[in-house]
């Protein structure tokens, strides 16, 4: 089957024709080694487990990535940060408050093999990073074998598979999405998603243009005028820019957003929505995702991993704070009895989880280390829309409906936790 080429259609989900569906299991490659565990995993990945060597020649003066013998080295570079994600990340705390626990999800757009969420994990912070399946190859794989948290996926017609208000900061370094395209569509996306207070991170073509555009080959006018755009775009969404130096600039989004919406005529751009979180395969809108009245603030991490949700204050269809509570009660219960079963369970053997019926994400909330992650999902089939609570718990998690494969590469996770995903399904 193909796919037309615009607006990356090509490179998003699309079920494949039954002929071409696989009724059958996929062999590990020939010399596959339990991964290393973490943090060493962050360094190096055995070769045997990932054997593509391009991203070694391509990337080479950029610092992703090194094979040395049997293994992979990632020193931790990246196309924008080539001495390390640790020295960029420093740069970005000196405007971003990332050590207090205000900032806990992030969005890594077009990761790479996602060193940057790699590095944040440092500082106590959940990385959900995507990347298409491209000419780089297995990126996205690279970041499960080192044991960060990461998917399949690309910024193109369809919205991205989590809800309204997720996180706390985005980024894109040198992500090569057309920002300015399809009257701001993508930006918008990346509002949609973004938490009021949230920030979003662009380092890269077009900043610094003046300095970089013959290198870039494009022309003085075309840079100037895609960077003047993006501001204008970031204006519009109510962003402010709090930071620019040399390559990187920094929005912050306000908090007091109707306010600003309000003015100057802007609510023409407001989305007609009836939820904001049902995103299942839905075409994004060049329009703004308005915010729920009295939406309150999150508390800072750890404190939101047990707190009631702000979601569940303002009310969830199934969900009251009774409810909420005994969830948390009945997962200690359930994981202290895994643990007994499984030792190994909460320990560094297990570093990549998912939870393919999250609920309300307090198996993750249980489990939360910096040792492992999980991956909580909610099927696009379930009673009750539980993604923004995980979201607002401070952890992970994507939609996704199991009749269709997962986003990822075979292999990625330790452990796969299962509970009432059958017989949701048993009808299907």
């Amino acid at each position: 089957m193909t796919f037309p080429r615009e607006n990356m259609t090509y490179r998003e989900r699309h079920c494949p024709a039954e002929n071409e569906k696989l009724h059958c299991l996929i062999p590990a490659p020939k010399g596959y080694v339990t991964p290393f565990a973490w943090p060493k995993s962050r360094e190096y990945v055995p070769y045997a487990n990932a054997p593509y060597k391009s991203l070694t020649v391509e990337k080479a003066v950029q610092n992703w990535i090194q094979h040395q013998g049997d293994v992979f080295h990632f020193p931790g570079g990246g196309t924008m940060f080539p001495n390390g994600a640790s020295s960029y990340i420093d740069e970005l705390a000196s405007v971003i408050p990332l050590a207090d626990g205000t900032i806990r999800t992030a969005l890594d757009t077009g990761c790479g093999v996602a060193s940057w969420g790699a590095y944040l994990m440092d500082r106590n912070i959940l990385t959900m990073s995507f990347a298409p399946r491209d000419s780089h190859e297995a990126q996205v794989q690279f970041a499960l074998e080192r044991g960060v948290p990461a998917v399949i996926g690309v910024l193109g017609t369809m919205k991205l598979p989590y809800p309204s208000r997720s996180f706390d900061m985005a980024h894109c370094s040198r992500c090569l999405i057309p920002w300015k395209s399809n009257d701001g569509m993508y930006m918008m996306e990346v509002d949609r998603v973004l938490r009021p207070g949230g920030y979003w991170i662009l380092s890269g073509p077009p900043i610094n243009w003046k300095k970089y555009y013959k290198t870039w080959q494009r022309s003085k006018q075309d840079s100037e005028e895609e960077q003047n755009r993006i501001e204008n775009i970031a204006e519009m969404l109510c962003w402010n820019k709090i930071y620019e130096k040399e390559d990187t600039v920094i929005w912050q989004k306000k908090v007091n957003l109707n306010a600003c919406h309000n003015k100057n005529g802007r609510t023409s751009k407001m989305c007609n929505v009836q939820d904001a979180d049902d995103i299942w395969y839905k075409k994004m809108e060049a329009c703004i995702t308005p915010i729920p009245e009295g939406a309150q603030q999150l508390q800072k991490f750890p404190k939101r991993l047990f707190a009631v949700p702000p979601r569940i204050l303002e009310g969830t269809p199934g969900v009251t704070e009774e409810v909420y509570e005994e969830d948390k009660k009945l997962w200690k219960k359930h994981v202290d009895t895994y643990k007994r079963v499984n030792k190994l369970i909460g320990k560094s053997r297990y570093r990549n989880i998912m939870d393919m019926n999250a609920g309300l994400g307090s198996f993750a909330a249980v489990l939360d280390s910096p040792g492992s992650w999980v991956m909580n999902v909610v099927p696009t089939i379930s009673e009750r829309n539980t993604l923004g609570i995980i979201y607002e718990r401070g952890l992970i998690g994507i939609y996704h409906d199991w009749c269709e494969a997962f986003s990822t590469y075979p292999r990625t996770y330790d452990l796969i936790h299962a509970s009432g995903v059958f017989s949701l399904y048993q009808n299907k």
